[in-house]
């Protein structure tokens, strides 16, 4: 009977402690899970100076050349985002199409704006980098264009200015980064897209 009895109150004591660990654990709460930081971006365009300047979280990233709305086809002034990135575009404007390749008007990517229609993009016309040429759109040199795309993301917000105020001004006194030709030689198109809106 009394090694019964010792045997019992040793389980109920174990039982205690295990229920009252297990309580403990229960009210540690786990720690959060580390969230990535999400950079801040702004891409300015100048286009009294033909350039166009990356931001990524206040810092300035880039700035490339571009080409930007003739004075007969001007590029919008105001504040957009980046709607829809493509890779290798199909172009199509009215019953025009052009495939992937040296002859296609936008080049080897299309970020488009929320302004339907607009958009930055590459060239079949490099020389024209650095002009105002466009028919709105920015253009950039194909390796830029590439470089620039995989750095920024749909919803980036997009600032296009008739000229620089003091704040921005500081952006475009540095140095651009390519000054490049572009090299239009196509390889076979990786992802094939339709691009809606039309080049400008």
């Amino acid at each position: 009977m009394k090694i019964w009895s010792m045997t019992s109150f040793a389980f109920t004591v174990w039982a205690s402690a295990v229920a009252f660990s297990a309580q403990g654990q229960q009210q540690t709460p786990a720690p959060a899970p580390a969230q990535a930081h999400i950079p801040v971006r702004v891409i300015v365009v100048s286009l009294q100076d033909h350039k166009l300047a990356l931001v990524e979280d206040g810092q300035l990233r880039k700035v490339y050349t571009v080409a930007v709305g003739k004075p007969s086809t001007p590029s919008p002034e105001g504040t957009f985002t980046i709607a829809r990135c493509v890779q290798n575009p199909t172009y199509h404007h009215g019953d025009r199409t052009v495939l992937p390749g040296p002859t296609n008007p936008v080049g080897t990517r299309w970020m488009g704006l929320s302004k339907t229609g607009y958009g930055i993009h590459g060239t079949n016309e490099p020389k024209s980098i650095g002009k105002s040429a466009s028919h709105g759109c920015i253009r950039m040199a194909r390796a830029d264009l590439e470089e620039f795309y995989a750095l920024i993301a749909v919803g980036d917000q997009v600032q296009i200015i008739a000229q620089p105020d003091q704040q921005t001004a500081s952006l475009f006194t540095a140095p651009a980064s390519s000054e490049s030709t572009t090299d239009l030689a196509s390889t076979a198109p990786a992802q094939t897209q339709i691009l809606t809106g039309g080049s400008r």
